[in-house]
């Protein structure tokens, strides 16, 4: 959401106007996803209150860290209007060439440098999508569907496609760090993992630059209308690289924490998830076509699909049938949003 609804919705509380709930959807959109997470929750708690247990909402703030990471890249370039589908090929790309780049040539290398390249990396390839996107004036769906095969293909062509199970004994230890853990009821250890910080810091890194920056509101203001921000003297050009850039940064992150989470790097690996991940963009209320979302509206979408996921492994529903349920809960979903919006 821009800066001005939201000060539109402060001024209009403090002189002691009442909202009704649909005014109150229309003005924030995160509002529909809030109420669908807090009713899933209610409802299965109900069910089977297991679902309410320390060890069940870690599981889901754990498998929120990657789709996060990867749903605020994606969300800052849905606010300028574009859309990236390259993100799950930039992480694979850093994740895998970088691991294999410590176990061959610098196994010593400390765990904090080999996340300051993964981002970098990561950076480095989102740059080439954003002048790209630039210079050819081209749609950046297209653009990144392209690099997304383009940086697939140089991975599996000339890096490898062998599946590594041993990493190095770092990059194992930071995936096994705890942040705190617990013995649970049943005997098990619990553990939030350490790698978990790493959401909240990118979140709120990624609102400071769209609420308190120049760059936030050049990004707002290209995703209302690129051709205005033009003639208003925001350049194009910067808003694309840092754009693309930074969700490249967050692929990039998120690649080498999804490696050392899972102690595997796997080139083939996370093929298949830009749906879900640009799902709970929109779920969280962005629009495709620009200028309007907001972080924490992003956040609630990425647990929304998290405990979607999640809830359909408790009742045990089949894999083949799990994507027929996402598919048309996002689809119903997303039909309630789009309605209420065009109320607007």
């Amino acid at each position: 959401m821009s800066t001005s609804r939201i000060d539109e919705l402060s001024e209009s509380a403090s002189a002691g106007r009442s909202f009704s709930l649909g005014e109150l959807v229309r003005r924030r959109p995160e509002t529909i996803t809030f109420m669908l997470l807090v009713a899933i929750c209610v409802i299965v708690a109900i069910i089977n209150p297991a679902f309410l247990q320390p060890s069940t909402l870690i599981d889901i703030g754990r498998a929120s860290v990657v789709m996060g990471l990867f749903a605020l890249g994606v969300f800052i370039i849905l606010a300028a209007g574009g859309i990236d589908v390259s993100f799950t090929a930039i992480a694979a790309f850093t994740m895998y060439s970088l691991t294999v780049l410590v176990l061959n040539h610098f196994p010593g290398m400390p765990m904090a440098v080999i996340m300051l390249v993964a981002i970098g990396g990561g950076a480095l390839l989102g740059i080439i999508n954003g002048l790209l996107v630039h210079h050819l004036n081209v749609p950046s769906l297209i653009v990144t569907i392209g690099t997304q095969y383009l940086f697939r293909g140089f991975l599996l062509s000339f890096i490898g496609t062998v599946w590594i199970m041993s990493l190095p004994p770092q990059m194992g230890a930071f995936g096994r760090m705890p942040l705190f853990q617990f013995e649970s009821a049943n005997g098990a250890i619990v553990t939030l993992p350490v790698y978990f910080l790493f959401l909240p810091l990118a979140a709120f890194v990624t609102w400071w630059i769209l609420n308190r920056t120049l760059m936030g509101r050049a990004i707002f203001a290209v995703g209302g209308n690129a051709n205005i921000a033009s003639r208003l003297g925001y350049s194009l050009r910067t808003v694309h690289i840092f754009l693309f850039g930074y969700a490249g940064a967050l692929a990039g992150l998120a690649g080498i924490i999804h490696v050392c989470a899972n102690r595997q790097a796997n080139p083939f690996d996370l093929v298949g998830t830009e749906i879900n991940v640009i799902a709970a963009v929109v779920l969280g209320g962005a629009r495709i076509t620009g200028g309007t979302g907001t972080v924490l509206g992003t956040i609630l979408g990425v647990l929304l699909i998290v405990v979607i996921n999640s809830v359909l492994v408790m009742v045990g529903i089949p894999s083949t049938w799990q994507r027929l349920v996402v598919g048309s809960f996002i689809l119903l979903a997303a039909a309630f949003f789009v309605t209420r919006q065009r109320k607007k």
